[in-house]
């Protein structure tokens, strides 16, 4: 299970990769609104990358990655897929990449935490820690690069949601949708989807869900989200 992931469609391997395959790719691939073409920015695995492809049939997926063994890897697991001649990786950073032209939907899960303490391992650490220039460089390239019928998606730490949301609208950009994310009821709230687009939604949507129930179980929600890829 350390080296790999099987969904119900394609099979994730991630042993070359400093972030392993966890709930907030999983989330943001099943969350974020998707048609058209699509850029995965610190596609890691490529999972999120894959997910975006599986729900959209007609799609073109890009994804790119800084980190030179996680985009072999990425590509690999492509390669393996039923999507093969829809999904692309580029090793590269997002700030020095090109692309041929817009996009539908923007996504990323990005590092963090913002101000965070770094971990000992560098790799992970280069993957987790960020600061504010990240989100103010990742904004722009948004705000370039995003179709103004697109929508960016991204999934951040509870705690950071609000700054990084002022970030998005220094960019120019304006927040359609927000949910906070809980792991059981009686949890603190710990993740937070965010979704923005150029043009202002008045007023966007919010709302807060639970991902388990009681009992450790997924619920309702999760479920619904997540029904075509887990097993």
């Amino acid at each position: 299970m350390s080296e790999g992931f099987s969904f119900q469609r394609f099979t994730i391997r991630h042993d070359r990769c400093a972030m392993k395959i966890g709930t907030d790719g999983v989330l943001l691939g099943a969350w974020a609104r998707v048609g058209g073409r699509m850029l995965d920015i610190g596609t890691g695995s490529g999972l999120i990358a894959l997910m975006l492809a599986q729900r959209h049939p007609h799609s073109l997926v890009e994804g790119v990655e800084l980190d030179a063994d996680a985009a072999a890897q990425a590509r690999q697991n492509v390669e393996a897929s039923p999507f093969a001649s829809r999904v692309r990786v580029f090793e590269s950073s997002f700030q020095a990449f090109v692309p041929s032209g817009g996009y539908d939907a923007i996504v990323s899960n990005p590092p963090f935490f913002l101000h965070s303490h770094p971990t000992p391992d560098v790799s992970r650490t280069t993957a987790r820690h960020a600061e504010t220039v990240f989100f103010k460089d990742f904004f722009a390239f948004v705000r370039r690069w995003l179709l103004d019928s697109g929508e960016t998606s991204i999934i951040v730490p509870w705690e950071n949601a609000d700054p990084i949301a002022a970030e998005a609208y220094l960019a120019g950009l304006f927040l359609t949708r927000r949910i906070a994310v809980r792991t059981k009821r009686d949890k603190p709230l710990e993740r937070c989807l965010l979704a923005f687009g150029k043009r202002r939604i008045a007023p966007p949507e919010l709302g807060e869900v639970c991902l388990l129930d009681d009992d450790g179980s997924r619920g309702p929600w999760y479920r619904a989200i997540t029904g075509a890829f887990y097993r």
